[in-house]
């Protein structure tokens, strides 16, 4: 087993770990340090590997929040059983836009959009909603300040807005908390209801990809596949509790502002390249 391999993939597990729940899109910076990476696998298992990984990511979300997720959780009493099972009702509704539009549409994405110069401009274009919708929300108090009173209708406008984050740098978080905070969530409820939305999502995905890839991995590929998760399960939990102390006190301007100077970056670089 190649050394070299192993450390990539630790490097892409630390990648997806950081930055799939920051709103700064995790698999446009895949696809970005993937273009300077070039890992030696050969590309059908290298389209499952950025997909699978974020397994690892979900499963934090998982550990992190497994009591508040388990409807039969013996320390809950009747009531908060039942905010439970509604919490899953409406992130299966949340989910319905992204699974439809996705089944039809994901293959012309990746055949057309997975590149690096799509990544820049959505990087960019997403960076400046941040920072105006942010200035526009400072004039306005959130109505929805707990998961307990997000109601169905804005659940489901949320999953409408998750279709944005098919296209590369968008970020399936960024889209999702954008939607949330238009609709009048708290930041802290958009996010904290992203984080449950990408739990059927991304299994979802990742089972699509690892069935449509087939079985049949070597034992290299696992290892890979493994270490890549295991990672990215590590730095989601940092991330994930970073995130959620961080909008307690700031808005999401700052990740806006990362965003356009990336989007700059890449696409200065892949001018001067061309």
């Amino acid at each position: 087993m190649d050394l070299v391999i192993i450390m990539e993939a630790a490097l892409m597990g630390v990648v997806e770990g950081l930055t799939e729940w920051l709103p700064v899109s995790s698999t446009g910076h895949m696809i970005l340090v993937n273009e300077f990476i070039k890992m030696a696998v050969d590309q059908k298992f290298m389209d499952v590997f950025l997909v699978v990984i974020q397994l690892g990511a979900i499963m934090a979300v998982v550990v992190l929040n497994f009591t508040k997720l388990n409807p039969f959780a013996a320390s809950k009493t009747a009531i908060e059983k039942r905010q439970t099972f509604c919490l899953w009702s409406k992130v299966v509704i949340a989910c319905i836009p992204a699974c439809v539009i996705g089944l039809l549409f994901n293959k012309y994405m990746e055949e057309h959009f997975m590149n690096a110069h799509v990544v820049a401009f959505t990087l960019i274009l997403y960076g400046v909603l941040f920072i105006v919708v942010e200035n526009y929300n400072k004039r306005r108090e959130p109505r929805i300040n707990t998961l307990e009173t997000l109601d169905y209708k804005t659940a489901f406008i949320i999953g409408v807005f998750q279709v944005l984050s098919l296209v590369p740098g968008t970020s399936r978080s960024g889209a999702t908390i954008l939607g949330g905070i238009i609709l009048g969530t708290s930041r802290y409820v958009a996010a904290e209801f992203t984080f449950f939305l990408a739990i059927p999502v991304m299994f979802g995905a990742s089972l699509l990809k690892m069935v449509k890839f087939g079985f049949n991995y070597s034992t290299d590929e696992v290892v890979i596949l493994l270490v890549g998760m295991v990672v990215a399960f590590l730095v989601s939990i940092a991330s994930i509790k970073f995130l959620l102390l961080y909008i307690k006190k700031n808005d999401f301007k700052a990740f806006g502002w990362y965003r356009i100077i990336l989007g700059v970056i890449v696409f200065a670089y892949f001018l001067l390249l061309g």
